[in-house]
């Protein structure tokens, strides 16, 4: 069964004049589709050239422009008669991406584990100084951006750029999948548990220890959207 369109307002500010008109688009519209909430809602995600056009200030043609490098990149897609997609990802490719960030992020915990400083590592405990004493599941918005800050935190204190890189475009689906997740079998309370155990092994310089906690905390989630995870096939 065909799931009806949507038409999606994205949280977008109008562009100051540049000659890189098409770049600016670019970096809005792409900013605006890691920011939605791609896996909590069952209808697609379509785009309007010309409310993007309104809502950017400029003209549609470098809009054209800046979707169809996302469509090159795979954000968007471009369906004949029907219009442009915010691409969501299939039970199987989620599964792949997560084990995939699960690689990359346990890598990046190693490295910080050496290489971070001790201020950087005291921050990781800051990211959840709120749900110190309480329930996460009372504040799940919060809970969740403090979640998704945390596992950027992590990668970027690895030190390492390429790997930050590497998981940039893997995060706009991530991000969306761990917000969903979070609200279901009371996730939230174990994954701040494991978050705790995780800046413990990173304070105490235990590479191997951060290592794998971070990469069972990860692959705790594939688990997870495989056993639960309802998302296009």
């Amino acid at each position: 069964m065909e799931v009806a369109d949507t038409q999606t307002r994205l949280n977008i500010a109008p562009l100051a004049a540049n000659t890189s008109l098409r770049t600016l688009a670019y970096d809005a519209i792409k900013k605006a589709i890691t920011e939605m909430d791609l896996y909590g809602q069952d209808n697609e995600i379509r785009l309007d050239e010309r409310q993007l056009s309104a809502d950017l200030g400029v003209s549609r043609t470098p809009i054209r422009e800046a979707l169809t490098v996302l469509e090159q990149e795979g954000f968007v897609r471009s369906v004949p008669r029907r219009g442009i997609f915010v691409v969501r990802k299939s039970k199987r490719e989620i599964i792949e991406m997560i084990t995939v960030w699960a690689a990359l992020e346990s890598m990046a915990a190693r490295l910080a584990a050496t290489r971070a400083s001790e201020r950087d590592l005291a921050s990781l405990r800051d990211v959840f100084h709120d749900f110190e004493g309480g329930a996460p599941s009372e504040h799940m918005n919060e809970y969740s951006d403090a979640n998704i800050r945390f596992h950027q935190t992590v990668i970027r204190l690895s030190g390492c750029a390429m790997i930050g890189e590497m998981t940039e475009n893997l995060f706009i689906h991530i991000r969306g999948i761990r917000a969903v997740s979070m609200r279901q079998e009371n996730r939230s309370e174990r994954s701040l548990q494991e978050h705790r155990a995780i800046i413990s092994a990173l304070v105490a310089r235990d590479a191997d220890l951060a290592e794998r906690l971070v990469r069972e905390h990860t692959l705790g989630l594939a688990a997870h959207v495989e056993k639960h995870g309802k998302f296009p096939s």
